[in-house]
């Protein structure tokens, strides 16, 4: 009988490190290797937030280590282990299982983070170079789609987002104009609106809409759409998981764990 392919912990982490480089980012919290467990690593599950739920799953699947978006630890947060925290800190440890977590790193990968995934999943492309990015730290993405056909209205656009993601979404329509240019930024981004509209979008999707970005939409005639935190951050995990576990011949399973917001 073949032995598992297993690989050390130590590589795992250079690995993810090279490809999404977590120096090049001020984020809110530590990127990497959140949880220490296993030295060698023979299955990964990956995810995209590092609940309970997550926890459990990747001990029934019988993981070495967990890969995901949303980690553990973040600024300013009360450091004390009590409650949810010792909850999920005492699985972890007790089954000796690696926890890695890449927040704006993961964002921001130009062909695996969850905005190029977003975008790919949503059948959008974006322009070339510096025209398509936007935002805090050029994690924003701007484009359309490939052939440049555009969308025939914010409710065309808002349509096709509710069926790749399989879920309502929130529209704001703006305006009534065709839908040419398209941004979008996954997860919690809408703060980002402004500098969406200021970089020519037609229409800016993201996770979470807040109070003022409805008043902007109808003001600057802009759509906006919100398609959950979650669903819209469901995709870089996976991508990236099963990347280098490939790159090692290891065994990698996707796991979501559902979420509303």
């Amino acid at each position: 009988m073949q032995d598992a392919v297993v690989a050390p912990r130590a590589l795992l982490l250079g690995a993810f490190d090279q490809l999404l480089q977590p120096e090049r980012f001020k984020d809110y919290g530590p990127n990497g290797l959140q949880v220490e467990g296993k030295p060698e690593v023979r299955k990964m599950v990956s995810g995209v937030t590092a609940s309970l739920a997550l926890i459990e799953a990747a001990v029934a699947a019988n993981a070495d280590a967990i890969f995901v978006h949303h980690g553990l630890f973040w600024r300013g947060q009360d450091g004390r282990v009590t409650g949810w925290m010792k909850q999920r800190l005492a699985l972890l440890l007790a089954h000796d299982i690696n926890l890695f977590a890449y927040h704006l790193p993961l964002d921001a990968h130009p062909e695996l983070g969850n905005n190029a995934q977003l975008g790919l999943k949503l059948g959008l492309a974006a322009h070339e170079g510096e025209k398509g990015r936007f935002g805090d730290q050029g994690l924003g993405f701007v484009g359309g789609k490939p052939d440049g056909s555009g969308f025939a209205s914010p409710e065309a656009l808002a349509d096709g987002v509710a069926a790749a993601l399989e879920r309502p979404v929130t529209l704001v329509q703006g305006s009534a104009k065709a839908i040419q240019n398209v941004a979008w930024c996954s997860g919690g981004a809408q703060g980002y609106f402004e500098a969406a509209i200021a970089a020519g979008a037609d229409a800016f999707i993201t996770g979470e809409i807040s109070e003022p970005q409805a008043h902007y939409a109808r003001e600057m005639g802009v759509a906006f759409i919100a398609c959950g935190h979650h669903a819209s951050e469901r995709y870089g995990a996976p991508a990236v998981a099963a990347h280098v576990a490939s790159r090692f011949g290891l065994v990698h399973e996707f796991i979501d764990i559902d979420n509303p917001a």
